[in-house]
């Protein structure tokens, strides 16, 4: 497996596919080599049966002594024989290899992706880094594979039949020499069409792969409001771009074989015509024997020029395929944690000073000029209209996102000078919309901490207000939530979230609408709840409905991304501004 901070974290950058290929197997270097020695000497009966075919009729034709053709096929036999356990040999070495490169691969992958911004995220599509996980891995495992079988029988049989005739018909030589150049230049002719294809083709798959995830996950919507025929004629827009990118690439490669059997049956012919007539007229000692040898071979080559040709369009995808992989790879847009201060405690004091930041592209700031002091155990609730900056200031406080302008203090250090992988361990986060896993709710809420106490969970869940309604279910904590937990109602997905936060005893609460799928009943039960676990935490609330952020310590009123005003609830009402405004707004 690659290390989080492997070479394939870095190795990657824009050089050819073939060269990483090469860099992505460098652990299994020995075994390729035996493996290829396995299949050169499994392979010995397909070129040498030629051979002992020529021998066997000249020994018959010209009455030759049967020792000669006896020997032939006694090493025949052998080689036949040895071809199963040279046989398993290659598949151990060569289908591990790819195995193993792969699973490699698809572990840089997640790991990459680990460490790629939030930012990063928001703009690439999931469905497209999955499929770059499952389909591209799996395209690379099967273009070396293939390239295995078919490319290694072929240069075998190239190689074998070659040598014979150099010393059987050493005359025949130049001729089927003619044919490896005349093919390599028809490959170099085409592999750059081939390439543009194979990624126009990819790239509609990939928007394929995002329509379809979309359509998925927007059917309860689509279902709601009649919209299945709009949703249906996005989805085939694709699907016709995906046709039309599939059938140039097949009419291609169509095109492209065609051309190719043309080319090497036409050589054939004329080497069949050419040995026959040197046979018939007793030209540079070509016997009976020699001819079937020199068709065979003839044959054979034309069949194994022609697999290498086929092959082309399998590798041009596995390299496209590794290009596509390397898109994550190469990605400049990490979390920069290395070589910076790890966190070992946190108290909870956090110092915005000047703070700004601004979204690549973005015409403007989403948070401008932010100055606050929090105190350790203190909560701060921040309001204001949509687009007031209060997420992406949650996003700085959890350090998915780092000012562009100012700076943010922990306990009295930089955020930007410290490991935040090691702060987020002091960080628990509720956000707006619950987010489960298919699992149990024992595995939900204890997510990432093995072992933890049966009693943990459910004192989390009775602090969540959850545990009533766990109880209820009829397998209780094994209760199996579904996907996305589709079988537990909104308000009952929001306090496993609550729980599954509230177990880590965080020293930092991030509560992003924490309470807005929850129904009146629900919203009091957990607010009650919050109110005896916020005690000796900084916590930082987000909330829609004003009546839920009351008891704050401190209202933090946001506009535009600048703080319009701070202060407690009443503070706030007396005062007559933006929140009582807003207040107002809320209960009329």
């Amino acid at each position: 497996m690659a290390s989080p901070h492997g070479p394939l974290d870095h190795r990657y950058r824009g050089e050819h596919p073939i060269r990483t290929l090469a860099y992505l197997f460098r652990h299994d270097r020995g075994r390729l080599a035996l493996a290829v020695l396995a299949f050169m000497v499994k392979h010995t009966p397909i070129w040498l049966t030629p051979l002992v075919t020529a021998q066997v009729i000249d020994v018959i034709v010209q009455h030759r002594p049967l020792s000669g053709m006896l020997l032939g096929t006694a090493v025949l036999l052998l080689m036949l024989v040895l071809n199963y356990p040279f046989h398993l040999l290659y598949v151990r070495c060569w289908y591990g290899s790819a195995r193993r490169t792969g699973t490699r691969l698809r572990s840089a992958l997640c790991q990459r992706m680990q460490q790629l911004s939030i930012g990063y995220h928001t703009k690439v599509n999931s469905a497209v880094l999955q499929t770059k996980v499952i389909r591209d891995v799996e395209a690379i495992e099967q273009a070396v594979q293939q390239t295995g079988d078919m490319g290694l029988s072929a240069l075998a049989t190239l190689l074998g039949a070659l040598v014979v005739i150099a010393v059987q018909a050493p005359s025949f030589l130049p001729v089927f020499l003619v044919v490896v150049p005349a093919t390599s230049a028809l490959v170099m002719w085409l592999r750059g069409r081939l390439r543009e294809s194979n990624e126009s083709f990819r790239q509609e798959v990939e928007q394929l792969s995002s329509r379809v995830t979309e359509m998925t996950t927007l059917i309860p919507i689509t279902r709601a409001h009649g919209l299945e025929s709009t949703a249906l004629r996005r989805v085939d827009g694709t699907l016709s771009q995906v046709l039309t990118a599939g059938l140039r690439l097949d009419r291609l490669n169509g095109r492209f074989g065609s051309l190719a059997w043309i080319v090497l049956n036409v050589l054939g012919t004329c080497c069949l015509l050419g040995s026959a007539l040197a046979a018939y007229h007793g030209w540079l000692g070509v016997t009976p024997g020699d001819v079937v040898m020199l068709t065979t071979y003839f044959s054979a080559l034309t069949a194994a020029v022609t697999t290498l040709l086929s092959l082309t369009p399998v590798v041009s995808k596995g390299l496209e395929s590794v290009r596509s992989v390397g898109e994550v790879l190469q990605a400049p847009d990490l979390e920069q944690n290395a070589g910076k201060t790890e966190v070992a405690a946190v108290r909870g004091r956090v110092d915005f000073e000047a703070v700004g930041f601004a979204y690549d592209d973005a015409a403007d700031h989403s948070v401008r000029d932010f100055s606050l002091s929090v105190r350790p155990g203190e909560t701060i609730a921040l309001v204001g209209t949509s687009g007031a900056g209060k997420s992406t200031l949650l996003n700085l406080v959890i350090g998915f996102l780092r000012p562009t302008e100012g700076r943010i203090l922990l306990d009295g250090a930089d955020m930007e000078s410290l490991d935040l992988r090691s702060y987020r361990r002091f960080v628990s986060v509720v956000p707006q919309e619950s987010i489960l896993f298919e699992g149990t709710i024992r595995e939900n809420v204890g997510y990432g901490m093995p072992g933890v106490p049966e009693e943990a969970v459910r004192e989390a869940l009775r602090a969540a207000n959850a545990l009533e309604f766990v109880e209820r279910l009829p397998a209780g904590l094994a209760t199996v939530v579904g996907e996305r937990g589709a079988r537990l109602s909104g308000g009952q997905k929001q306090r496993l979230a609550i729980a599954r936060a509230l177990i880590r005893d965080p020293r930092v609460l991030v509560l992003d609408e924490a309470t807005s799928a929850l129904d009146s009943r629900s919203e009091a039960l957990v607010q009650q709840a919050l109110e005896r676990l916020v005690r000796n935490r900084t916590v930082f609330v987000v909330a829609h409905r004003l009546s839920t952020i009351r008891n704050a310590d401190r209202i933090v009123v946001m506009d535009g991304g600048r703080i319009t005003e701070v202060g407690s609830h009443e503070q706030l009402l007396r005062a007559g501004g933006p929140y009582a405004a807003l207040r107002s707004a809320q209960t009329a």
